[in-house]
């Protein structure tokens, strides 16, 4: 009597939990297919990888401390009176300032290998054609998040620190500490960073037809009231002038999203259709 030969379950189980990424540039127009458990697994895998590059990150910030240091406060306390400085009053503030510093700088020098893994997780999930966006979605991220970080370090917080510092008089000297300045400038940092990732998201929605530039400009002024409220949040006072700082380039960056979503953006979008 003939063998029927029934195929090995772990051989099919393997096939179909390969990785994604070995068929990316595939013509098989379906995206990857993974199991519940199999997508709690990729995440386990992406979110180590992912530390152990902000780890490198912060390992190379470490060895440049002094010089990352010296260009973070250095022009804030330039900003002071002649006899004002800055202070600290707990004997571990000034070390956990360090460590603080090398956390966000390792944050920053990871960024790009972080968005990899991002792109890494969300790819299963995509067609084949739509994988092949890897490279400038890694590429548009990390240069928005350096965008951000500079217009905050070198526009953004100068000008409402210097706000701040203009209420010191002979009367009163404004001495801050250091952890309290370092939290602002951090929630800038941190705030604009993100606020510059909106040419890669909108990038990113345009070529899979979820936005169009028609779109935008029709939410536009739903878009400016976001804008306001996320600036209003950002911003560590409630005076307008700090929200104007941030609001207007926010505005400018939306109007570069429509530049961007009429350049790259699908022929017919779904946002369209439902329109």
């Amino acid at each position: 009597m003939p063998v029927v030969p029934f195929p090995d379950p772990q051989s099919s189980k393997d096939s179909s939990a390969r990785d994604v990424s070995d068929s990316w540039f595939d013509d098989d127009e379906a995206g990857g297919k993974m199991s519940f458990l199999e997508h709690l697994d990729e995440l386990r895998k992406r979110i180590i990888r992912a530390l152990l590059s902000l780890c490198v990150g912060v390992a190379i910030a470490a060895f440049f401390i002094d010089e990352i240091y010296a260009f973070i406060m250095t022009p804030l306390r330039a900003m002071l009176r002649p006899g004002e400085t800055m202070i600290y009053t707990y004997p571990t503030e000034a070390f956990m300032l360090y460590i603080r510093i090398a956390l966000i700088a390792g944050l920053f020098i990871a960024a790009p290998l972080i968005f990899w893994q991002v792109w890494l997780f969300v790819a299963p999930a995509l067609y084949a054609k739509e994988r092949r966006y890897a490279i400038p979605f890694v590429v548009l991220s990390s240069i928005g998040v350096l965008a951000g970080a500079a217009f905050s370090h070198y526009v953004a917080f100068p000008l409402m620190w210097k706000f701040f510092a203009s209420f010191s008089n002979d009367l009163v000297s404004f001495m801050p500490r250091i952890e309290d300045s370092f939290s602002l400038y951090m929630r800038m940092l941190l705030g604009m960073a993100a606020v510059f990732q909106m040419p890669a998201l909108v990038f990113f929605l345009a070529r899979m037809g979820v936005v169009s530039a028609r779109w935008m400009i029709r939410h536009f002024k739903y878009a400016v009231l976001v804008i306001f409220v996320i600036a209003a949040v950002i911003t560590p006072s409630s005076d307008y002038a700090s929200q104007m700082i941030v609001a207007f380039p926010m505005i400018g960056l939306y109007i570069l999203s429509i530049a961007i979503a009429w350049l790259f953006g699908a022929k017919k979008t779904r946002a369209e259709m439902a329109i």
